[in-house]
């Protein structure tokens, strides 16, 4: 698996489709009047997005692209891409710190329950919400 590749035809040069066309969401394609207009032409070549696929295909990072997976919707590209990360095995575990903006390796249990901390705390404040609404 290469998480450069995942990057590259994603974050880069992702399509998805919106209604009846296709739409760039990628910087790389955003940034590249060129590159643009060969992507949403009939020259390269589409393949519906699969990050298993998109994690071995090489890219061209000297030409355009001569293949560009496209997803269903921006919504759809995440929901597979979080399936797929979620399915790697790997010998840690991780957490996203919304005040520092920070993934925390959770590898000793005082980390641990830091998080089960903010979680008991997160998890308050949206059930005293809760219970105002109600």
């Amino acid at each position: 698996m290469h998480y450069t590749q995942l990057y590259w035809f994603t974050v880069e040069f992702g399509l998805c489709k919106q209604g009846d066309g296709v739409k760039a969401y990628g910087a790389g394609l955003l940034s590249s009047y060129g590159e643009l207009v060969h992507a949403l032409s009939d020259e390269p070549e589409r393949r519906e997005f699969d990050p298993q696929a998109a994690s071995v295909e090489p890219y061209q990072d000297q030409n355009y692209q001569s293949v560009y997976f496209v997803s269903d919707s921006f919504a759809d590209a995440k929901e597979k891409l979080r399936t797929y990360v979620a399915g790697i095995k790997r010998p840690f575990s991780v957490r996203f710190d919304p005040y520092t903006c920070s993934i925390e390796v959770l590898d000793n249990p005082l980390k641990i329950r830091g998080g089960l901390e903010c979680v008991k705390d997160e998890l308050k404040v949206l059930t005293d919400a809760l219970n105002v609404l109600a």
